[in-house]
């Protein structure tokens, strides 16, 4: 698949690229899809800190006062609620949201979100680097691409500074490096935008390890 190489403001650059069918080639399915998003926002969860409820409290069962006479309720532990240093009723409890999925599943939702976007939303750049690196200018370039709604810049092993910073205040942008790829951002955005080097990176990480990473 060829697909062209453009500037940062849209400007044709020199040259096409072709993309590799085994990365960006691959017919999307929504199971798969839905399998990897739903296993990335679980591992995203972080559970309530867990609070020690009555029978987690080391303190002493023996009957401390007498069944009849003292006036009061009748009680045969410290560890009740109602007294100092006694187990939280009802406390927040420890949840483990955390989901295992096989590798191969994992690589091939990534591969089809890239393919997704490789059929509709996706810009291949030269690079990312800016002469002026202001927001400013940086949004008229923008402007000048036709980029609108939410946008997802992917570099190669680092996001170059100038273009993250310049990039840090504007809404609805946000950059990640090629190892940050991944299936619910791809799919969260209306336009995706890597540079050469970000497909090439891609496309290695899939090479070398046979497509399971």
């Amino acid at each position: 698949m060829k697909v062209k190489v453009q500037k940062i403001d849209g400007a044709k650059a020199s040259g096409d690229i072709e993309l590799n069918d085994d990365v960006f080639g691959v017919e999307p399915r929504a199971d798969i899809l839905h399998r990897v998003v739903t296993w990335q926002l679980e591992n995203r969860r972080a559970t309530a800190r867990p609070t020690r409820e009555r029978a987690d409290v080391n303190r002493t069962g023996k009957k401390f006062g007498k069944q009849k006479g003292s006036g009061g309720a009748r009680h045969g532990a410290r560890s009740a609620p109602i007294f100092i240093g006694g187990g939280k009723a009802h406390g927040a409890r420890k949840r483990d949201f955390d989901q295992s999925l096989n590798k191969k599943v994992r690589a091939l939702g990534l591969k089809m979100a890239l393919s997704s976007k490789a059929k509709d939303g996706l810009v291949v750049v030269d690079s990312l680097e800016l002469k002026d690196a202001k927001t400013k200018a940086l949004q008229g370039q923008f402007d000048k691409a036709g980029f609108a709604g939410k946008v997802l810049f992917i570099d190669g092993d680092a996001v170059d500074d100038g273009f993250r910073k310049a990039a840090g205040n504007l809404p609805g942008i946000n950059v990640l490096p090629a190892m940050g790829a991944n299936v619910y951002d791809i799919l969260n955005h209306d336009t995706l935008v890597l540079t050469k080097d970000a497909v090439a990176k891609l496309e290695a990480r899939f090479a070398l390890t046979g497509g399971a990473k």
